[in-house]
């Protein structure tokens, strides 16, 4: 099997943190969502991947390069604009030749990986395996009607009157008829070639479609809070170490992680947190489900429930600061008037002065 990574898309429901930067490089438990979705392939036996770029692609190739640190071989697929991603299957017909493959947009954070569908998709004679979970709000997503037998019946792309719960999650099983469906589908009222349509293709012209219902979490980072919960859902169950400097007078809790060259000087950090390396906390307080990326200086300030990326500077915040996402070589220092309380997404380069 191959493995087909979707990373075009402008992400702009994360301005301004993506509005110079690929959306799926952004960290969640200081690691790109990019790397935890090849990680996933590779951790379930698949080592030739392609991934489909758009207008971030430079980015993502110089993040990714050749896939070496994973031991995998990556092959980049240029969409010269978002299509829809039947449109990203369809180019990618080169790439992927006859093989089965599983398909992974590469915004998305799941639960336990994907070995267990991948080795029952390989095993199977099915010609599609789509994986579903019950969601609160369906209409916002592709959802599929199952009949009384727990069969595929139908799907539709963001229904105004959505017949069940069962979203779509952003990874997908084919074996080579999907590239009959992209061909004979037509594009949606969005001008692009849905892939919802592409799988109702297949139910329709008797191919065997395999619904898998998820129970665990799944998150789209499309937008800040999904990103801040899928930050608190990652970091809840990652394995905790201390590889970086923690003084005498710290307190860190055995929730958290220090990541290499971080120092941790007279100040408390409670978990599920991680401090990336060459940070520096100061006298500060870092709460439960906080990321603190490599490169960033946190002093005289309190911290919880947020991501900060690198290269960042919080200096002598006199409140806490909570549920917000800080970009790149962000300042966030001390104005003279107080407000109560913070609450801040800032895109990279930012400077802010606080009243």
């Amino acid at each position: 099997m191959k493995g087909l990574i979707l990373s075009g898309g402008k992400g702009t429901r994360l301005y301004p943190i993506t509005f110079n930067r690929a959306k799926q490089l952004v960290p969640v438990a200081n690691k790109p969502v990019l790397f935890r979705v090849i990680e996933a392939i590779k951790e379930a036996g698949i080592d030739d991947i392609g991934i489909v770029i758009g207008d971030t692609g430079e980015e993502i190739k110089q993040a990714v390069g050749n896939g070496r640190r994973w031991d995998v071989k990556i092959t980049y697929i240029p969409q010269e604009a978002p299509l829809g991603l039947a449109h990203a299957v369809k180019i990618s017909h080169s790439f992927l030749g006859d093989d089965r493959f599983v398909m992974f947009l590469g915004d998305n954070v799941i639960q336990g990986g994907i070995s267990t569908l991948i080795r029952q998709f390989a095993s199977s004679d099915w010609n599609s395996q789509v994986v579903l979970t019950q969601v609160e709000h369906p209409e916002h997503y592709g959802v599929a009607e199952l009949d009384e037998q727990g069969k595929i019946r139908r799907l539709i792309e963001k229904p105004r009157n959505p017949p069940s719960n069962l979203a779509l999650v952003g990874i997908y099983m084919f074996d080579h008829n999907i590239f009959q469906a992209v061909n004979s589908i037509k594009p949606s009222w969005r001008g692009e070639l849905e892939i919802t349509d592409a799988i109702q293709w297949l139910v329709e012209n008797g191919c065997a479609v395999h619904p898998y219902i998820h129970r665990g979490w799944w998150i789209d980072t499309g937008k800040p809070i999904d990103m801040l919960e899928a930050n608190n859902r990652v970091l809840a169950e990652i394995a905790h170490k201390v590889d970086g400097y923690v003084d005498r007078d710290s307190k860190v809790d055995h929730l958290v992680t220090i990541e290499r060259g971080a120092e941790i000087i007279n100040s408390v950090v409670r978990g599920p947190a991680i401090i990336g390396e060459d940070a520096r906390l100061i006298n500060s307080y870092i709460g439960p489900f906080t990321s603190i990326y490599h490169n960033t200086i946190v002093e005289n300030s309190e911290i919880e429930h947020s991501i900060v990326l690198d290269h960042s500077h919080i200096v002598n915040v006199p409140s806490r600061i909570e549920d917000s996402i800080i970009g790149r070589d962000v300042e966030v220092t001390y104005s003279p008037i107080k407000p109560k309380a913070y609450k801040m997404t800032l895109g990279d380069h930012s400077r802010v002065g606080l009243l």
